[in-house]
């Protein structure tokens, strides 16, 4: 066999056992994911507009941040805790004792997913802005820049993914034809400008560090980068609330101290166990060793149709409307998730059968 054919054979080998192996899992991720968003969303936007029993007024995105940020770091400590997955992580010697440290690529994803942490909650939160309209900006944003950082690492970007890449394009179109595009605020464009950006580099950084066949890369990804995420946003929120100077510092300092009387700390708490749940879900998600044309569909899938999950309970509850442009949106997202997950499940199988078993 020359030296190209046995190469062929040998990536024919490597594609047909990629999902083998972690298919279930990864499923089980999604389901998860799945689970802890429908009640996170449906929950920030009911704290933000006011309607849940014994709220005496609305609640600002921005006062939620100190409590759901609390809640949400002691969820990844006691996580990893309970995982076991702290001996994964780069280990710092100091005065004799082990600790767990991040390493620079991996300190610098975990401001990414600060970042994503505080823009997805406030998305939530914007006046005139729905979940389906928040979740379709991020969500289609994030479905296009997936093939983008693939081509970038180096890795084939086949036909569905820029498929998918219209499909997104067109339900952001679809949505803001329906509603005038310019009732977009720029807080709220700013907001989702700043996740996108932040989703770009976290997994321009997995790509180069982690998704990987070596399970215990994938964890030290995601254990040094927890280290880094909920400590920084609570750090920052607190020096934020300390200096008080503005508007928004204000907001800051008042969810560190009037929402611990407002009757709803219990919901404010349960949004932050909640967004950490997608958090831990949706990075091992993004962690699999799959290309990111395959695992941001499953990412953006889940929390996609629990938006629209969310959105339709609320709906019931409050006697909102549900805009029916964004469920055509979410279609064509969805759509956009069919073509790029199906394919390379074909795909997939063909190189199995055409690998035959191993050698």
């Amino acid at each position: 066999m020359t030296t190209t054919g046995a190469t062929q054979s040998a990536q024919l080998r490597e594609l047909a056992r990629l999902p083998a192996a972690s298919d279930a899992a990864l499923w089980l991720c999604a389901l998860g994911y799945f689970a802890c968003y429908v009640p996170y969303s449906a929950l920030t936007k009911a704290l933000s507009r006011g309607v849940l029993p014994g709220m005496v007024r609305p609640l600002d995105g921005v006062e939620l941040l100190p409590v759901t940020s609390i809640a949400g770091c002691c969820a990844a400590l006691v996580f990893v805790t309970i995982a076991g997955w702290w001996r994964y992580a780069t280990q710092l010697e100091l005065f004799g004792r082990s600790l767990p440290r991040p390493r620079r690529a991996t300190a610098q994803a975990g401001v990414c997913s600060a970042v994503i942490v505080v823009t997805t909650t406030l998305a939530y939160t914007f006046e005139g802005v729905s979940i389906v309209l928040a979740m379709l900006l991020m969500r289609g944003g994030v479905l296009a820049i997936a093939p983008i950082v693939d081509a970038l690492s180096r890795r084939r970007v086949r036909w569905y993914s820029w498929t998918a890449l219209a499909l997104s394009a067109l339900s952001l179109f679809v949505v803001f034809l329906a509603r005038g595009g310019t009732r977009l605020s720029i807080a709220c464009a700013v907001d989702i400008a700043l996740y996108l950006g932040a989703y770009f580099v976290r997994l321009r950084l997995m790509s180069r560090m982690a998704k990987s066949i070596d399970v215990d890369a994938n964890r030290r990804f995601f254990v040094e980068e927890q280290i880094v995420t909920m400590p920084l946003v609570v750090a920052v929120l607190g020096a934020i609330a300390l200096v008080d100077a503005g508007p928004i510092a204000h907001l800051v300092r008042r969810g560190f101290t009037d929402i611990w009387g407002s009757g709803v700390l219990d919901s404010a708490i349960l949004v932050g166990l909640l967004s950490q749940g997608t958090g831990i879900f949706g990075a091992l998600i993004l962690l699999d060793r799959r290309e990111n044309t395959y695992c941001v569909p499953v990412n953006r899938a889940s929390s996609l149709l629990a938006g629209v999950v969310a959105t339709a309970a609320l709906s019931f509850v409050t006697g909102q409307p549900f805009v029916r442009a964004e469920g055509v949106g979410a279609v064509l997202v969805v759509a956009a998730v069919l073509v790029l997950s199906i394919p390379p499940l074909v795909e997939r199988r063909a190189a199995r059968a055409r690998a035959g078993p191993p050698s």
